[in-house]
């Protein structure tokens, strides 16, 4: 599969899915917590799951054995299509030492994403989870910060400088 189709596939799920990632949330109303958490997850309500999931797990095996051009190629793609990198997620935690390396490969293809602060929670809470599971997570943390982005996003520095200090 090569870079353009990746991007035509991931087009027409923007299409789709940016309605609802763009729709407003009124905090001013109580409860707005509550009910955004009850409501159905962005894929199933735009009855794209399957779909966005089988392109999902395409782009993470095309990320792990891509080249640096393809890679960062492929960060671009998620900002531009920002709705499905938003809505963007695996079916499974990071419960095995393989789920932990897809959860990170995908980490590292959103390159921190609008806001640092949010990936680094992120991280912090898939590390939690990975190692209460009993998984090893120093070696894939290492593995996948080697084909992360060393470009400095903020303060917390790059998406590789975040993967390293987990470790």
């Amino acid at each position: 599969m090569s870079l353009e189709e990746f991007e035509l596939r991931m087009m027409d799920l923007e299409q789709r899915l940016g309605p609802i990632a763009d729709r407003p949330v009124d905090i001013t109303k109580p409860g707005w917590d509550l009910r955004l958490m009850q409501s159905p997850h962005p894929l199933d309500k735009a009855d794209v799951r399957l779909e966005a999931e089988t392109l999902l797990q395409e782009l993470i095996s095309f990320y792990r054995v891509g080249v640096e051009d393809e890679r960062e190629a492929l960060r671009k793609l998620f900002e531009e299509y920002r709705a499905f990198g938003w809505a963007a997620s695996l079916p499974f935690g990071p419960t095995t030492e393989e789920h932990f390396r897809q959860h990170l490969l995908l980490f590292a293809i959103k390159d921190q994403e609008r806001d640092s602060r949010d990936a680094l929670l992120s991280l912090q809470h898939l590390c939690r989870q990975a190692k209460a599971a009993g998984v090893l997570i120093e070696p894939i943390l290492r593995e996948v910060a080697e084909l992360s982005s060393n470009s400095t996003r903020s303060a917390m520095g790059s998406t590789r400088d975040m993967l390293l200090r987990m470790c």
